[in-house]
């Protein structure tokens, strides 16, 4: 077993890079919190939870309110898990890094699916039915149809983005492994090893189960994450275009009682009289569907796939050969002839 010194630097270069799990002590953990027994605990807990809170909100409000609060709860218990055993919160600190990093690469996405998207979505929102379906709603109708958006989004990722990895090539070459180890704390051990590699023409880098897991968390909460930026960018354009074009009197005629429910706030009278609770109901509502929108344009444009997947990939591609340095500096075999 080598030194801790030598192995702390590339451990924590996996960590560095939304991958836990390619560092063994970490994916050990996360083995052991994904025990069956555990995990059914779990979410029997969460599921106790979801009710108990569900209940209470829904008797002096509504069972949609209940509803929408009990899927939340639960969702909580879940994330709290996931953050406190899975080291989600490593996967998701990278990716929020990486993205905001890369913002260069999501303008040109933006101005090419954006346009189109506010085109069509422009339309919805100044029709009289979408303003009555959406004013309609109440909180717990409204954030449960967000949360179904949200779950169509993430079932359509989850089925498509395990083909973004076919590219990352896990029988690793010396070239291969000298190129991705160079400026990285396995250097020393890629060189060292890079003959035996040589000789037997390439080594498998052993990525398999939650370390492929990992690869493809990776790519899910960076495109979430690019998800949510546009969402929120397209609430906050509905919210002004509403507030500066929507006449309350209008909107009035467009709702089912013909009452606009005005927020108040310092923002002075004309403001918060346009301001209405209808009018940020519908942008939510028009927001969570360009989110779907917008992922499943992402996932099928080839030129966003190329831009913005092809750097992604390259980066985990790079791992995945550093991981066979890693495993052989992990069992010693480095100074092996």
């Amino acid at each position: 077993m080598p030194p801790r010194e030598t192995l702390d630097p590339a451990e924590h270069w996996f960590v560095a890079h939304g991958l836990p799990y390619f560092v063994d002590s970490y994916r050990a953990t996360v083995a052991a919190g994904l025990r069956r027994s555990r995990v059914a605990a779990v979410v029997l807990i969460a599921a106790v939870v979801g009710v108990v809170v569900g209940v209470v909100v829904a008797v002096p409000l509504s069972a949609a309110a209940g509803v929408g609060a009990a899927l939340s709860a639960a969702g909580v218990v879940l994330a709290a898990y996931a953050v406190a055993t899975l080291r989600a919160w490593l996967i998701v600190g990278w990716a929020v890094r990486r993205t905001f990093r890369s913002l260069g690469l999501l303008v040109p996405l933006v101005t090419r699916a954006l346009p189109l998207l506010l085109l069509f979505i422009t339309f919805l929102f100044i029709n009289a039915e979408v303003w009555q379906v959406s004013a309609a709603l109440d909180g717990g109708v409204l954030w449960v149809t967000v949360l179904l958006f949200a779950a169509v989004a993430v079932g359509f990722l989850l089925t498509r983005l395990p083909e973004e990895l076919d590219t990352v090539d896990e029988e690793v070459e010396c070239q291969q492994l000298l190129d991705a180890c160079r400026g990285t704390p396995l250097e020393a051990a890629a060189e060292s090893i890079a003959a035996r590699v040589e000789r037997v023409g390439a080594v498998d880098a052993e990525v398999t189960g939650l370390q492929k897991a990992n690869l493809v968390l990776v790519l899910l909460v960076t495109q979430t994450v690019q998800v949510l930026l546009l969402a929120i960018a397209v609430f906050a354009f509905f919210i002004v275009f509403g507030v500066v074009a929507m006449d309350p009197e209008v909107v009035g005629s467009w709702t089912t009682d013909g009452v606009v429910h005005p927020l108040t706030g310092p923002a002075g009278d004309w403001i918060g009289l346009r301001l209405s609770q209808e009018l940020v109901r519908v942008s939510v509502f028009l927001a969570a569907f360009s989110g779907l929108y917008f992922t499943v344009y992402a996932v099928t444009d080839d030129v966003y796939r190329k831009q913005f997947f092809s750097t992604v990939t390259r980066e985990l591609e790079r791992a995945v050969s550093a991981r066979v340095a890693y495993r052989f500096l992990k069992d010693g075999d480095v100074t092996r002839p």
